[in-house]
Protein backbone atom coordinates (compact mmCIF):
# COMPACT_ATOMS: atom_id res chain seq x y z
CA UNK A 1 0.00 0.00 0.00
CA UNK A 2 1.12 3.80 -0.97
CA UNK A 3 2.08 5.86 1.97
CA UNK A 4 -1.16 7.29 3.09
CA UNK A 5 -2.93 10.32 0.97
CA UNK A 6 -6.42 12.23 2.33
CA UNK A 7 -9.32 10.36 0.47
CA UNK A 8 -11.86 13.39 -0.79
CA UNK A 9 -15.26 12.86 -0.88
CA UNK A 10 -17.72 13.77 -3.90
CA UNK A 11 -18.41 17.30 -4.26
CA UNK A 12 -22.70 16.86 -4.31
CA UNK A 13 -24.61 13.98 -2.80
CA UNK A 14 -25.05 10.89 -4.78
CA UNK A 15 -26.32 7.31 -4.04
CA UNK A 16 -22.67 5.72 -4.38
CA UNK A 17 -20.20 8.39 -4.25
CA UNK A 18 -16.06 7.05 -4.64
CA UNK A 19 -13.81 7.63 -2.37
CA UNK A 20 -11.39 10.26 -4.04
CA UNK A 21 -7.73 10.41 -4.32
CA UNK A 22 -5.24 13.48 -4.59
CA UNK A 23 -6.52 14.23 -8.49
CA UNK A 24 -9.17 13.37 -10.58
CA UNK A 25 -8.28 13.65 -14.29
CA UNK A 26 -10.32 13.54 -17.17
CA UNK A 27 -8.68 11.71 -20.48
CA UNK A 28 -10.15 12.87 -23.43
CA UNK A 29 -9.71 11.12 -26.47
CA UNK A 30 -10.08 12.27 -30.71
CA UNK A 31 -12.96 11.43 -32.80
CA UNK A 32 -14.40 14.15 -34.01
CA UNK A 33 -18.49 13.52 -33.44
CA UNK A 34 -18.34 10.97 -31.29
CA UNK A 35 -17.31 13.56 -28.96
CA UNK A 36 -20.38 14.07 -27.50
CA UNK A 37 -20.17 10.84 -25.61
CA UNK A 38 -17.22 12.90 -23.31
CA UNK A 39 -19.73 15.59 -22.72
CA UNK A 40 -22.23 12.65 -21.69
CA UNK A 41 -19.47 11.27 -18.69
CA UNK A 42 -18.60 14.86 -18.19
CA UNK A 43 -22.37 15.39 -17.00
CA UNK A 44 -23.15 12.38 -15.55
CA UNK A 45 -19.80 12.49 -13.48
CA UNK A 46 -20.50 16.14 -12.01
CA UNK A 47 -24.05 15.04 -11.36
CA UNK A 48 -22.18 11.91 -8.85
CA UNK A 49 -20.37 14.92 -7.55
CA UNK A 50 -17.24 13.67 -8.54
CA UNK A 51 -15.28 16.87 -10.87
CA UNK A 52 -12.16 17.00 -12.25
CA UNK A 53 -8.63 18.36 -11.15
CA UNK A 54 -7.21 18.33 -14.07
CA UNK A 55 -8.36 17.60 -18.02
CA UNK A 56 -6.16 16.55 -21.01
CA UNK A 57 -7.65 15.94 -24.60
CA UNK A 58 -6.96 15.42 -27.58
CA UNK A 59 -8.55 16.81 -30.98
CA UNK A 60 -12.74 17.06 -29.86
CA UNK A 61 -11.24 15.75 -26.34
CA UNK A 62 -9.21 19.09 -26.34
CA UNK A 63 -12.31 21.46 -27.34
CA UNK A 64 -14.49 19.62 -24.66
CA UNK A 65 -11.37 19.78 -21.97
CA UNK A 66 -11.44 23.54 -22.91
CA UNK A 67 -15.20 24.15 -22.19
CA UNK A 68 -14.52 22.40 -18.95
CA UNK A 69 -11.76 24.01 -17.59
CA UNK A 70 -12.69 27.53 -19.00
CA UNK A 71 -15.77 27.23 -17.19
CA UNK A 72 -17.36 27.86 -13.46
CA UNK A 73 -18.80 24.10 -12.49
CA UNK A 74 -22.34 25.83 -12.84
CA UNK A 75 -21.95 26.96 -16.37
CA UNK A 76 -19.60 23.58 -17.31
CA UNK A 77 -23.12 21.42 -18.49
CA UNK A 78 -24.37 24.64 -20.03
CA UNK A 79 -21.43 25.52 -22.26
CA UNK A 80 -20.81 22.14 -23.33
CA UNK A 81 -24.49 21.86 -24.72
CA UNK A 82 -24.29 24.90 -26.48
CA UNK A 83 -21.32 23.82 -28.44
CA UNK A 84 -23.24 20.43 -28.95
CA UNK A 85 -26.46 21.89 -30.38
CA UNK A 86 -24.49 24.59 -32.59
CA UNK A 87 -22.73 22.01 -34.02
CA UNK A 88 -25.39 19.31 -34.81
CA UNK A 89 -28.00 22.22 -35.18
CA UNK A 90 -27.55 21.92 -39.63
CA UNK A 91 -29.08 18.21 -39.19
CA UNK A 92 -31.74 18.52 -36.99
CA UNK A 93 -33.73 14.97 -35.71
CA UNK A 94 -37.08 14.41 -37.18
CA UNK A 95 -38.55 10.71 -37.22
CA UNK A 96 -37.61 8.15 -39.10
CA UNK A 97 -38.33 3.87 -38.72
CA UNK A 98 -36.36 2.49 -35.66
CA UNK A 99 -34.51 -0.11 -38.86
CA UNK A 100 -30.68 -0.45 -38.58
CA UNK A 101 -31.08 -0.37 -42.53
CA UNK A 102 -32.86 3.14 -42.37
CA UNK A 103 -30.79 4.19 -39.76
CA UNK A 104 -27.83 3.93 -41.74
CA UNK A 105 -29.20 5.30 -44.77
CA UNK A 106 -29.87 8.49 -43.03
CA UNK A 107 -26.66 8.16 -40.91
CA UNK A 108 -24.02 8.23 -44.20
CA UNK A 109 -26.51 10.78 -45.66
CA UNK A 110 -26.22 13.28 -42.92
CA UNK A 111 -22.12 12.29 -42.75
CA UNK A 112 -22.51 13.64 -46.69
CA UNK A 113 -24.40 16.55 -45.79
CA UNK A 114 -21.70 17.73 -43.29
CA UNK A 115 -18.89 17.37 -45.92
CA UNK A 116 -20.82 19.45 -48.66
CA UNK A 117 -21.70 22.57 -45.47
CA UNK A 118 -19.62 21.54 -42.79
CA UNK A 119 -20.68 22.50 -38.92
CA UNK A 120 -21.99 24.95 -37.86
CA UNK A 121 -19.82 26.99 -35.10
CA UNK A 122 -16.79 24.49 -36.49
CA UNK A 123 -15.81 24.47 -40.16
CA UNK A 124 -17.03 25.74 -43.49
CA UNK A 125 -15.81 24.71 -47.04
CA UNK A 126 -13.37 27.04 -48.47
CA UNK A 127 -14.85 29.39 -51.56
CA UNK A 128 -12.35 28.18 -53.64
CA UNK A 129 -11.30 24.48 -54.05
CA UNK A 130 -7.68 23.40 -52.09
CA UNK A 131 -6.55 22.41 -55.51
CA UNK A 132 -6.99 25.27 -56.84
CA UNK A 133 -5.57 27.65 -54.10
CA UNK A 134 -1.57 29.20 -54.62
CA UNK A 135 0.47 26.89 -53.12
CA UNK A 136 2.00 27.24 -49.34
CA UNK A 137 -0.91 29.35 -48.37
CA UNK A 138 -3.51 28.33 -45.94
CA UNK A 139 -6.77 28.01 -48.54
CA UNK A 140 -3.81 25.26 -50.60
CA UNK A 141 -3.69 23.12 -47.12
CA UNK A 142 -6.68 21.99 -46.30
CA UNK A 143 -10.47 21.89 -48.13
CA UNK A 144 -12.45 23.92 -45.11
CA UNK A 145 -11.62 27.10 -42.72
CA UNK A 146 -12.04 26.66 -39.12
CA UNK A 147 -12.71 30.37 -38.28
CA UNK A 148 -16.13 29.57 -37.10
CA UNK A 149 -14.56 27.50 -34.24
CA UNK A 150 -12.16 30.35 -32.97
CA UNK A 151 -15.23 32.36 -32.73
CA UNK A 152 -17.25 29.53 -30.85
CA UNK A 153 -14.30 28.90 -28.66
CA UNK A 154 -14.07 32.84 -27.47
CA UNK A 155 -17.50 32.68 -26.82
CA UNK A 156 -18.30 29.62 -24.82
CA UNK A 157 -14.57 29.70 -22.60
CA UNK A 158 -13.28 31.82 -20.05
CA UNK A 159 -9.56 32.02 -21.14
CA UNK A 160 -8.24 33.71 -18.01
CA UNK A 161 -10.40 30.80 -15.91
CA UNK A 162 -8.94 28.27 -17.79
CA UNK A 163 -5.36 29.40 -17.57
CA UNK A 164 -5.50 30.59 -14.13
CA UNK A 165 -8.39 28.52 -12.38
CA UNK A 166 -9.12 25.04 -10.46
CA UNK A 167 -8.47 23.12 -13.09
CA UNK A 168 -4.93 22.36 -15.01
CA UNK A 169 -5.68 21.55 -18.75
CA UNK A 170 -3.61 19.84 -21.45
CA UNK A 171 -4.00 19.66 -24.97
CA UNK A 172 -1.39 17.77 -27.52
CA UNK A 173 -0.85 18.38 -30.94
CA UNK A 174 1.74 17.27 -33.60
CA UNK A 175 4.27 20.21 -34.90
CA UNK A 176 4.40 19.82 -38.77
CA UNK A 177 8.38 20.57 -39.88
CA UNK A 178 9.49 18.30 -37.66
CA UNK A 179 7.03 15.65 -36.96
CA UNK A 180 7.14 15.97 -33.08
CA UNK A 181 4.51 15.50 -30.51
CA UNK A 182 3.90 18.54 -28.35
CA UNK A 183 1.60 19.11 -25.04
CA UNK A 184 0.36 22.31 -24.61
CA UNK A 185 -0.53 22.89 -20.65
CA UNK A 186 -1.76 25.73 -18.38
CA UNK A 187 1.18 24.54 -15.77
CA UNK A 188 3.75 25.73 -18.20
CA UNK A 189 2.33 28.37 -20.54
CA UNK A 190 -0.87 30.29 -21.22
CA UNK A 191 -3.31 28.58 -23.87
CA UNK A 192 -5.55 30.51 -25.82
CA UNK A 193 -8.16 29.44 -28.70
CA UNK A 194 -4.95 28.71 -31.06
CA UNK A 195 -3.61 25.43 -28.92
CA UNK A 196 -7.32 23.85 -28.62
CA UNK A 197 -7.42 24.22 -32.62
CA UNK A 198 -4.35 23.02 -33.24
CA UNK A 199 -4.81 19.72 -31.40
CA UNK A 200 -8.20 19.44 -33.72
CA UNK A 201 -6.39 20.08 -36.86
CA UNK A 202 -6.85 16.53 -38.63
CA UNK A 203 -5.63 17.20 -42.34
CA UNK A 204 -6.71 17.27 -45.16
CA UNK A 205 -9.77 18.06 -44.09
CA UNK A 206 -8.62 20.98 -41.60
CA UNK A 207 -5.64 23.52 -41.51
CA UNK A 208 -2.92 23.53 -39.41
CA UNK A 209 -2.63 26.48 -36.82
CA UNK A 210 0.49 29.00 -36.33
CA UNK A 211 1.24 29.12 -32.67
CA UNK A 212 4.86 31.05 -32.04
CA UNK A 213 5.88 30.34 -35.75
CA UNK A 214 5.28 26.96 -35.50
CA UNK A 215 2.41 25.26 -37.33
CA UNK A 216 0.41 22.13 -35.84
CA UNK A 217 -1.73 19.43 -36.86
CA UNK A 218 -3.92 17.15 -34.34
CA UNK A 219 -2.57 15.24 -32.18
CA UNK A 220 -4.29 12.25 -32.86
CA UNK A 221 -1.82 11.36 -35.94
CA UNK A 222 0.87 10.54 -33.25
CA UNK A 223 -1.39 9.45 -30.07
CA UNK A 224 -5.10 9.38 -29.75
CA UNK A 225 -4.89 9.31 -26.29
CA UNK A 226 -3.01 12.10 -23.64
CA UNK A 227 -2.80 9.53 -21.00
CA UNK A 228 0.75 9.39 -21.05
CA UNK A 229 1.33 12.99 -20.60
CA UNK A 230 -1.04 12.54 -17.26
CA UNK A 231 1.13 9.41 -15.82
CA UNK A 232 4.17 11.10 -16.96
CA UNK A 233 3.35 14.55 -14.63
CA UNK A 234 1.37 12.76 -11.67
CA UNK A 235 1.70 14.28 -8.71
CA UNK A 236 -1.10 12.47 -6.44
CA UNK A 237 -2.90 9.75 -5.93
CA UNK A 238 -4.85 9.69 -9.26
CA UNK A 239 -8.34 8.44 -10.88
CA UNK A 240 -8.33 8.83 -14.47
CA UNK A 241 -11.82 8.57 -16.43
CA UNK A 242 -10.16 7.33 -19.61
CA UNK A 243 -13.04 8.28 -22.06
CA UNK A 244 -12.25 6.14 -25.67
CA UNK A 245 -14.72 6.78 -28.40
CA UNK A 246 -13.23 4.07 -30.70
CA UNK A 247 -13.54 0.26 -29.31
CA UNK A 248 -10.56 -2.07 -29.95
CA UNK A 249 -13.04 -4.87 -30.09
CA UNK A 250 -16.10 -5.37 -32.50
CA UNK A 251 -18.03 -8.30 -34.95
CA UNK A 252 -15.79 -9.12 -38.15
CA UNK A 253 -17.07 -6.77 -40.85
CA UNK A 254 -19.64 -8.19 -43.34
CA UNK A 255 -20.12 -5.28 -45.73
CA UNK A 256 -17.37 -2.60 -47.42
CA UNK A 257 -19.30 0.04 -44.94
CA UNK A 258 -18.37 -2.26 -41.92
CA UNK A 259 -14.67 -2.77 -43.34
CA UNK A 260 -13.97 1.28 -43.23
CA UNK A 261 -15.68 1.62 -39.56
CA UNK A 262 -13.54 -1.26 -38.54
CA UNK A 263 -10.28 0.32 -40.04
CA UNK A 264 -10.85 3.25 -38.18
CA UNK A 265 -12.19 1.40 -35.13
CA UNK A 266 -8.58 -0.18 -35.24
CA UNK A 267 -6.41 2.81 -35.94
CA UNK A 268 -7.55 4.84 -33.68
CA UNK A 269 -7.78 2.75 -30.77
CA UNK A 270 -4.71 0.49 -30.99
CA UNK A 271 -2.21 3.62 -29.51
CA UNK A 272 -4.72 3.67 -26.56
CA UNK A 273 -4.87 0.16 -26.01
CA UNK A 274 -0.88 -0.39 -26.76
CA UNK A 275 -0.35 2.96 -24.27
CA UNK A 276 -2.30 1.64 -21.36
CA UNK A 277 -0.80 -1.43 -21.70
CA UNK A 278 2.72 -0.71 -21.73
CA UNK A 279 2.49 2.28 -18.60
CA UNK A 280 -0.31 -0.60 -16.58
CA UNK A 281 2.57 -3.09 -17.17
CA UNK A 282 5.26 -0.66 -16.36
CA UNK A 283 3.71 0.40 -12.75
CA UNK A 284 3.03 -3.08 -11.98
CA UNK A 285 6.74 -3.91 -12.19
CA UNK A 286 7.49 -0.57 -10.26
CA UNK A 287 4.92 -1.72 -7.58
CA UNK A 288 6.69 -5.14 -7.29
CA UNK A 289 10.19 -3.53 -6.96
CA UNK A 290 8.51 -1.20 -4.25
CA UNK A 291 7.38 -4.35 -1.99
CA UNK A 292 10.57 -5.96 -2.37
CA UNK A 293 12.43 -2.93 -1.15
CA UNK A 294 10.16 -2.81 1.71
CA UNK A 295 11.29 -5.52 2.88
CA UNK A 296 15.14 -5.24 2.45
CA UNK A 297 16.94 -5.08 5.42
CA UNK A 298 17.55 -1.91 7.08
CA UNK A 299 21.40 -1.79 6.54
CA UNK A 300 20.87 -1.78 2.82
CA UNK A 301 18.88 1.56 3.83
CA UNK A 302 21.74 3.95 2.51
CA UNK A 303 22.98 1.69 -0.24
CA UNK A 304 23.75 4.08 -3.61
CA UNK A 305 22.05 1.24 -6.05
CA UNK A 306 19.06 0.62 -3.48
CA UNK A 307 18.73 4.38 -3.23
CA UNK A 308 18.80 4.59 -6.85
CA UNK A 309 16.55 2.09 -7.52
CA UNK A 310 13.59 3.32 -4.65
CA UNK A 311 13.92 6.76 -6.77
CA UNK A 312 13.23 5.13 -10.26
CA UNK A 313 10.43 2.51 -8.88
CA UNK A 314 8.74 5.79 -7.02
CA UNK A 315 4.84 6.77 -7.97
CA UNK A 316 2.15 7.27 -6.87
CA UNK A 317 -1.18 5.02 -7.13
CA UNK A 318 -3.55 5.25 -10.14
CA UNK A 319 -7.04 3.90 -10.43
CA UNK A 320 -7.36 3.71 -14.33
CA UNK A 321 -11.08 3.83 -15.68
CA UNK A 322 -11.83 3.01 -18.88
CA UNK A 323 -15.28 3.98 -20.37
CA UNK A 324 -15.34 3.07 -24.28
CA UNK A 325 -17.83 4.09 -26.82
CA UNK A 326 -19.08 0.77 -28.81
CA UNK A 327 -20.81 2.02 -31.57
CA UNK A 328 -24.47 0.74 -32.80
CA UNK A 329 -24.90 -1.84 -35.73
CA UNK A 330 -25.62 1.25 -38.50
CA UNK A 331 -22.92 3.22 -37.32
CA UNK A 332 -20.50 3.16 -40.04
CA UNK A 333 -16.76 4.78 -41.24
CA UNK A 334 -18.53 8.10 -41.12
CA UNK A 335 -19.21 8.22 -37.77
CA UNK A 336 -16.90 10.62 -36.33
CA UNK A 337 -18.19 13.73 -39.02
CA UNK A 338 -22.25 12.93 -38.68
CA UNK A 339 -22.79 15.51 -36.86
CA UNK A 340 -26.74 14.70 -36.50
CA UNK A 341 -28.87 16.23 -33.72
CA UNK A 342 -29.61 12.48 -33.33
CA UNK A 343 -26.44 11.22 -32.94
CA UNK A 344 -25.39 13.69 -30.58
CA UNK A 345 -28.54 13.20 -28.34
CA UNK A 346 -27.57 9.00 -28.62
CA UNK A 347 -24.05 9.31 -27.95
CA UNK A 348 -24.62 11.70 -24.94
CA UNK A 349 -27.04 10.00 -23.23
CA UNK A 350 -24.83 6.59 -23.96
CA UNK A 351 -22.16 8.57 -22.04
CA UNK A 352 -24.31 9.16 -19.17
CA UNK A 353 -25.29 5.37 -18.96
CA UNK A 354 -22.12 4.63 -19.37
CA UNK A 355 -21.24 6.25 -16.04
CA UNK A 356 -24.10 4.93 -14.33
CA UNK A 357 -23.31 1.67 -15.17
CA UNK A 358 -19.39 2.24 -13.95
CA UNK A 359 -20.67 4.23 -10.25
CA UNK A 360 -23.25 0.92 -9.79
CA UNK A 361 -20.55 -1.44 -10.08
CA UNK A 362 -17.87 0.25 -8.81
CA UNK A 363 -17.21 -1.15 -5.12
CA UNK A 364 -14.22 -2.87 -6.45
CA UNK A 365 -13.08 0.48 -7.65
CA UNK A 366 -13.71 1.61 -4.25
CA UNK A 367 -11.47 -0.61 -2.69
CA UNK A 368 -8.48 -0.19 -4.58
CA UNK A 369 -8.68 3.81 -4.60
CA UNK A 370 -9.26 3.42 -0.33
CA UNK A 371 -5.90 1.01 -0.36
CA UNK A 372 -3.67 2.84 -2.56
CA UNK A 373 -3.22 0.11 -5.36
CA UNK A 374 -3.02 0.54 -9.75
CA UNK A 375 -5.07 -0.98 -11.49
CA UNK A 376 -7.50 -0.77 -14.82
CA UNK A 377 -10.85 -1.27 -14.94
CA UNK A 378 -13.83 -1.74 -16.99
CA UNK A 379 -16.83 -1.44 -14.92
CA UNK A 380 -19.16 -1.03 -17.92
CA UNK A 381 -18.51 -4.59 -18.52
CA UNK A 382 -17.74 -6.43 -15.68
CA UNK A 383 -16.83 -5.88 -12.34
CA UNK A 384 -13.10 -6.56 -11.41
CA UNK A 385 -9.77 -5.25 -12.85
CA UNK A 386 -9.08 -6.43 -16.47
CA UNK A 387 -6.33 -6.51 -18.59
CA UNK A 388 -6.45 -3.85 -21.33
CA UNK A 389 -4.69 -6.29 -23.64
CA UNK A 390 -8.36 -7.89 -23.96
CA UNK A 391 -10.38 -4.89 -24.63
Amino acid sequence: MADAEPIRRAESPSESPLPLPGCVALVLQGGGALGSYQAGVIEALSDSGIVPDWVAGISIGAINAAIVAGNPPERRIERLAAFWNRATSALPSFPILPHDQVREFVHEWSAAMVLGQGVPGFFAPRPVPAFLATPGTPEALSFYDTAPLRETLDSLVDWDLLNDGPIRLSVGAVELASGNFRYFDTREERIDARHIMASGALPPGLPPVEIDGALYWDGGLVSNTPLTHVLDHQEASTLIFQVDLFSARAPLPRTITDVMAREKEIRFSSRTRQVTDERMRLRKEREAIRALLARLPDDFADDPDVAALRAAADEKPVSLVHLIYRANAWEGGSRDFEFSTRSMREHWRAGEAAVAETIANSRLLASNIADGRTAAFDLTRRERAFDTAQE
